[in-house]
């Protein structure tokens, strides 16, 4: 904002300074015309001049007769007189020049002023935009820092997710690696299994055979038990039997025998 003051002040001056040098010499060309309207109407026109200083139309005129009795006099009056309206007019013409110039260069000033603080405001409005416009780019550059950081930490969380991942992935690969020996080392052993349980079952069906044909052996030796038992018991039945015909037997012999040595016992 401070450079942009500057920037005024020195185009001010300049300008002030153009406008004070131009207001002067139109001033003084002014000037020049209402002293000498003839001279400055011949000069301008380009056309000769008489010897009164004005043109034969002119003549008529009271500047025409004023020329005409200035002619006529003494020459070193007229001379003075000369002088004398030429230093008058010179003083009045610099008066007039200072004048104009206090005056143009007062309206210039004013003007310049004027435009100056309309630019100025201009300047300042097209400033606040700026500023605006600044604070607006740097809000959203601080939303896109946000987002970049936002961005970037969650971008490091996949990151490290990712890492995790690929360690979970390696750990089951060799858990994989692992599961596949213990399987390669469980087909092996149920080969082995399924030999050893082919064998069991045959001994299985023969250990069976064996308990059937020993069941049988049993339910033979369960019959010829029951057999023996039925006939030592018949045996044994007719053993007694026996035995008591043969101590009923003994007794009979016995009193017979008491009978044949006794005959008085034997009688009634």
């Amino acid at each position: 904002m401070h450079y942009i003051y500057v920037l005024l002040v020195l185009n001010f001056s300049c300008l002030s300074q153009s406008y004070k040098i131009g207001a002067l010499d139109k001033a003084y060309s002014k000037r020049s015309l209402d002293v000498y309207p003839d001279t400055v109407k011949l000069e301008d026109s380009g056309a000769p001049k008489d010897a009164g200083g004005g043109t034969g139309q002119e003549c008529e005129t009271k500047t025409c007769s004023g020329a005409l009795s200035i002619g006529v006099s003494d020459p070193k009056t007229k001379a003075t007189n000369i002088a004398q309206k030429a230093a008058q007019e010179a003083k009045a013409a610099n008066d007039a020049q200072v004048a104009a110039a206090e005056a143009a260069a007062s309206q210039v000033k004013i003007q310049l002023a004027e435009k100056a603080l309309q630019s100025a405001r201009a300047a300042e409005a097209a400033l606040a935009g700026k500023q605006q416009i600044m604070e607006q780019l740097e809000a959203e550059h601080r939303e896109a820092e946000a987002v970049v950081q936002d961005v970037s930490n969650s971008l490091q969380n996949t990151q490290a997710n990712a890492a995790a991942a690929n360690d979970a992935a390696n750990e089951a690969k060799n858990q994989l690696g692992k599961l596949k020996q213990l399987v390669q080392a469980s087909i092996a052993n149920l080969a082995n299994i399924e030999n050893v349980s082919g064998g069991a079952q045959q001994e299985l069906a023969e250990k069976t055979q064996l308990l059937e044909a020993a069941k049988n052996r049993v339910d033979s030796l369960l019959r010829q038990l029951n057999l023996a038992k039925q006939d030592y018991d018949k045996t044994k039945k007719a053993a007694y039997k026996a035995a008591c015909s043969a101590v009923e037997a003994k007794q009979k012999a016995q009193r017979n025998r008491r009978r044949a040595a006794d005959p008085k016992s034997s009688s009634p």
